[in-house]
């Protein structure tokens, strides 16, 4: 059996969640990605939503919350991919969430938690 040595860039902390952006295609804490989720259909297509808050319904895309990445995923059409939506998508609520320079705003994990008695 061989054993693959990962580089030192693809190692993270245990027990921190590791997502792969849909644009540049490197693995990232969650933390430090944007999710994406698809929020309904206009006439432009199925409208994206950036989920900061990691807390809307149905299946997220992660990606960082940079301009390259977002150019990259939408020319490779990563999104339809990545959230299994067929038809065009129309990203502009991202582009702007993007364009204005927000930070993908976790939630840290201690308050993520739900504290039982």
């Amino acid at each position: 059996m061989v054993q693959h040595e990962h580089p030192d860039s693809a190692r993270v902390p245990t027990g921190s969640p590791v997502r792969t952006c849909i644009g540049c295609r490197e693995r990232a804490l969650a933390v430090d990605l944007l999710r994406v989720v698809v929020g309904e259909c206009g006439p432009q297509g199925h409208v994206l939503t950036p989920d900061p808050g990691r807390r809307l319904p149905g299946r997220g895309a992660w990606l960082h919350p940079v301009e390259d990445c977002l150019n990259l995923a939408e020319r490779r059409r990563a999104f339809g991919r990545a959230l299994r939506v067929s038809g065009s998508v129309d990203v502009s609520e991202v582009d702007h969430w993007v364009r204005a320079g927000h930070p993908p705003r976790a939630v840290p994990l201690e308050q993520n938690r739900h504290k039982h008695s």
